[in-house]
């Protein structure tokens, strides 16, 4: 199969140019804007000298040469020569449009303001939908907008905004509001002015425009129509037909990333593919012509779009799908590469941002994928296997093989059953997508009957629900890998092998050996090896990233869990591969975000049966726990769990409520700190205390086997409270690559000189302390 790649290469100019001339300054970008147009101009206008005939010889045109009758050898140099021209000239138009935006966002009084990081106050239109992140201690929002007037003055420029107040949430793109915060510049390379710090909620100025209006009216009648499904039902429904995900449960949207489902609770190309199908379809059963048909199509489109929200993936497929529907109107062939490659450079030369954006590189991989590798696969499939079952196959492995190198360079992990999960889910996918698009539009008139429309959609929802919680839960669903440009790489080149060995028959057999003998390997040691978690399990440190997550055994099924991490996915996986189903005491150390934001992980399909936390608490623990007896801590106090004994030493009774204005020192301070004792077991877990609650608790520290070090091993250490434990063990719970520098090399030197041994989360992922017939020892997952 042969493609039309005219396009190609002015596409990738575009695409490559914008991507390493954004965060150049603009007079560079300026002058390599002219250099790129001017040698293109040079090119496309130069007149190729002809070459001579001999006398007498036969004329014959050669159309790969040019009309006029040109020899081969000038027609191809010619036609590199203006390929060049047109590449250079796109090129050119993209770094200018980089150039141009750049000059725009480094001038005026917003930069000025962000640049002295002073307070002020702006009026701005909202762009995008807000999105809550977990924060320190509290959600945090961020929206981006466009700063219309700031001190009196007009201005036009792109914005990111901060807020704490969740009434930032409510607001729809094209809304007006009056704001006051710190301006300060943003990080990395891109097209903004300023990232303002806003205080306080918005001041709404004005209802969104019409067109906004009627999308969130759509949006919010779907969610009305599913609400009689089960939560997660109603979570992931309208987020695979309108992308609203503002439902979704953090663990859920984990299993569906290990699963390689995610593309799922994104509008793409594919939601957009049904949704003309059908109007298509309809059209034709009303009996519309051709020539009548696709600009109905294309309106069903811009309405998509706009209800959808104009996310990467939902531009990339419209634009696609509009030259798709254009040609349809000519009755010119569709060619699918080259509506690609005129997406990829509109919609990079609009908006020159979206060339370093992972989601718009992902859209276009995939699509690249299903229009290079999918028919060669389909066709050498179907020689073996049945039609729809190659079809469903080739499909799926093309776009995953074409998206792997990306997601492995944001993930460091290559996904080892997402062919397998996406084949599975694949039925149900048009069956919800295209009864959910009904329902919303059916929910505009009929509620009752719309509900009606979304329960066979909710079963299908349901089905793919449950392959991405079991693909997700099976054993090495993933694999690490190296992340980063590096990792990326390194795939690419095992791809290559591959492909190399798989074109050669002997290289076949010798590859084919080779993994039956890992195989064999690899089976002999699952069989042999513990497994997870080790049997006689007393403290497992889970991974939860930059944050603190650890469950103390206390029987089967069971465990008392000591903080939850910064988000509830990690802390919920990290329990279900301990079976813990039961946890009697959930002790929240202090209302820092890594400590108290992954407790609906905990709960989730959990029973929580009483919360313990400081009782310096600010209440910040409260959004959490709703539901559940809580307590506070108090110096002294035991607790008995079985053959689990908990003593609270601290905060001691000097310390003082906390108020969202404390610094993080003092909440950090307010932790607080157990011993855990068990037969043949002992744990001291400090919390996040510094060096003043340290020397404050020095006289009561225990002799015990494991000290939980405080505060991700930080530099704010105080000796002669670590060397009062006397343990033998270190556990440091820590994010890989944190921008805190944790742990301290100072922190680790002290450690090794008091002869404990360290084990950190960031390098070996979840931790178990085990019992041994003489002592205790440290079991990594990894």
């Amino acid at each position: 199969m042969t493609h039309d790649l005219h396009l190609l290469a002015p596409a990738l100019a575009t695409w490559l140019t914008a991507a390493t001339t954004l965060g150049l300054p603009p007079k560079l970008t300026y002058a390599l804007a002219a250099t790129a147009a001017l040698t293109s101009l040079y090119l496309l206008a130069r007149r190729p000298r002809r070459l001579g005939r001999p006398e007498g010889s036969a004329t014959r045109v050669d159309f790969s040469a040019g009309r006029d009758g040109r020899g081969r050898g000038t027609g191809v140099a010619g036609g590199r020569r203006v390929v060049l021209g047109v590449v250079l000239g796109c090129a050119a138009a993209s770094a200018c449009g980089v150039a141009l935006r750049t000059t725009a966002v480094e001038d005026g009084p917003v930069h000025d303001l962000a640049r002295a990081g002073r307070y002020a106050t702006a009026e701005a239109v909202v762009t995008g939908d807000p999105r809550a992140k977990p924060g320190n201690g509290r959600r945090t929002v961020i929206i981006r907008a466009r700063a219309e007037a700031v001190r009196r003055t007009k201005v036009r420029v792109p914005v990111l905004l901060i807020a704490g107040d969740p009434r930032w949430l409510h607001l729809v793109p094209s809304q007006r509001v009056r704001l006051r915060g710190r301006f300060v510049p943003p990080k990395g390379a891109g097209l903004l002015s300023a990232v303002v710090i806003v205080r306080g909620p918005p001041t709404v100025l004005g209802p969104p425009s019409a067109p906004q209006r009627a999308a969130e009216h759509v949006r919010a009648r779907l969610r009305a129509a599913v609400d009689r499904l089960p939560p997660d039902r109603r979570a992931v429904l309208p987020g695979m037909v309108v992308g609203d995900t503002s439902r979704l449960d953090p663990t859920l949207a984990e299993d569906f990333r290990t699963a390689g489902l995610t593309h799922l609770l994104v509008v793409s190309g594919a939601n957009l593919a049904i949704v003309v199908g059908a109007v298509l379809g309809l059209c034709r059963l009303t009996g519309l012509g051709r020539r009548r048909a696709p600009p109905v199509a294309v309106l069903a489109v811009l309405a998509f779009v706009l209800v959808a929200r104009p996310e990467p993936s939902v531009l990339r497929a419209a634009v696609m799908g509009v030259i798709g529907l254009l040609a349809l109107f000519t009755g010119r062939e569709r060619q699918g590469l080259p509506a690609l490659a005129a997406a990829v450079l509109l919609l990079v030369l609009i908006d020159p941002e979206r060339a370093r954006s992972y989601g718009f590189a992902l859209s276009v991989l995939a699509t690249a994928g299903l229009l290079v590798l999918a028919p060669p696969w389909r066709e050498r499939l179907a020689r073996r296997l049945p039609g729809p079952l190659a079809d469903a196959l080739a499909v799926t492995a093309a776009a995953e093989v074409a998206v792997a190198p990306v997601l492995v360079m944001l993930s460091g992990e290559v996904g080892v059953v997402s062919v397998f999960a996406n084949l599975l889910a694949a039925p149900a996918v048009a069956p919800a997508t295209l009864l959910g698009a009904l329902g919303a539009v059916t929910a505009l008139v009929s509620l009752p009957l719309a509900r009606l429309i979304v329960w066979p959609a909710g079963l299908a929802v349901g089905w793919i629900i449950w392959v991405a919680r079991t693909a997700a839960a099976l054993p090495y669903a993933t694999i690490p890998w190296t992340g980063g440009a590096l990792g990326a790489a390194a795939l690419l080149a095992t791809g290559t092998a591959a492909f190399l060995i798989l074109r050669s028959s002997r290289l076949r057999v010798i590859a084919a050996a080779a993994m039956t003998g890992v195989l064999i390997g690899v089976i002999a040691m699952r069989a042999m090896a513990p497994g997870w978690p080790p049997p006689g399990w007393q403290l497992v440190a889970c991974d939860v990233g930059q944050g603190d997550a650890l469950a103390l055994s206390t029987g089967p099924g069971q465990a008392v869990v000591v903080d939850t991490g910064p988000e509830p996915a990690l802390v919920d996986r990290c329990l279900r591969r301990l079976h813990v189903t039961d946890v009697p005491l959930l002790i929240l150390t202090h209302p820092h975000a890594d400590h108290i934001n992954g407790t609906s992980g905990v709960r989730h399909h959990r029973t929580v049966h009483e919360v313990l936390t400081t009782p310096a608490t600010a209440g910040r623990e409260a959004r959490y726990t709703s539901g559940l007896h809580s307590r506070p801590a108090e110096p002294g106090q035991q607790w008995r769990i079985g053959d689990l004994t908990l003593s609270i030493l601290a905060p001691l009774g000097t310390a003082h409520p906390l108020s969202p204005k404390d610094d993080g020192t003092t909440i950090n301070n307010a932790s607080v700190v157990l011993v855990a004792r068990k037969p043949g077991f002992s744990a001291l877990l400090a919390g996040d205390i510094e060096t003043e609650a340290q020397r404050a608790l020095e006289a009561t520290v225990p002799h015990v086997q494991v000290l939980k070090v405080p505060h991700h091993g930080s530099r704010s250490q105080d000796p002669r409270f670590l060397a009062a434990a006397h343990a033998s063990i270190s556990l440091i719970s820590v994010g890989e690559h944190n921008d805190y520098g944790h742990p301290s090399p100072a922190t680790l030197t002290l450690l090794r000189r008091l002869h404990t041994q360290i084990h950190r989360t960031d390098q070996e992922g979840d931790v178990a302390i085990v019992r041994t017939a003489t002592s205790i020892t440290a079991v990594p997952r990894h």
